[in-house]
């Protein structure tokens, strides 16, 4: 059985049903998933945990602390919850890209 793990990113035009991949080789499956908001983050956590078999998630920055926690009850104690985060200075670089490709201001 591979390692299976997820990172779960946000984009408000998301929809989880179809923003998906599988990544696999032999010793390892990844699933990517993009969502909209935290109730979807939430629902896909649930689901690849409990129907993939997923041991490790990876969230994308915009979850916050308090989002990153749910999430980790969600999964369930047996599972791990990191998220990707940057060095201050990417902040701001990150914030212009999605401005320039039309996110809307948080």
């Amino acid at each position: 059985m591979p390692f299976t793990t997820a990172y779960i990113a946000r984009s408000p035009d998301a929809d989880p049903a179809r923003h998906r991949c599988v990544v696999e080789t032999g010793l390892s499956t990844l699933h990517t998933v993009v969502v909209r908001d935290q109730e979807q983050a939430l629902a896909v956590a649930r689901e690849l945990v409990g129907q993939h078999g997923v041991c490790a998630l990876t969230l994308c920055p915009g979850h916050s602390n308090q989002e990153v926690g749910e999430i980790a009850a969600a999964a369930g104690a047996g599972v791990s919850v990191s998220v990707a985060r940057g060095d201050p200075a990417g902040g701001p670089v990150v914030a212009r890209a999605m401005e320039e490709a039309g996110w809307p201001r948080a």
